[in-house]
């Protein structure tokens, strides 16, 4: 059994998540960016975010990142593997209160 928790990691706070938040007017669209567990599907993603921050979703789409190949000296490793869902929240849903500006 997968807790909510477990399948969302953390959220992704950046210039460019930021803007799937808001539109250039300051309208929001309700779009955040969470790192999620590479086992986890849409449907167990869109149940975790409505049991954890209360809201109802109205769509997840999912992308799988591949680690970056990086090098030390003559020594050369790979980044872990992680997976982004983009949850778009529906039209008369409450907002995620720590993307707030």
């Amino acid at each position: 059994m997968k807790f909510a928790h477990d399948i969302i990691r953390k959220p992704i706070i950046s210039e460019r998540s930021m803007e799937a938040v808001f539109d250039r007017e300051g309208n929001e669209i309700k779009k955040y960016t969470f790192e999620v567990a590479t086992s986890a599907n849409k449907v167990e993603i869109k149940k975790a975010v409505e049991e954890i921050f209360g809201v109802k979703v109205a769509d997840v789409n999912t992308i799988n990142v591949t680690g970056k190949l990086k090098r030390m000296g003559r020594y050369e490793g790979r980044r872990a593997s992680s997976k982004k869902a983009i949850v778009t929240l529906a039209k008369g849903s409450k907002t995620i209160e720590f993307f707030d500006m």
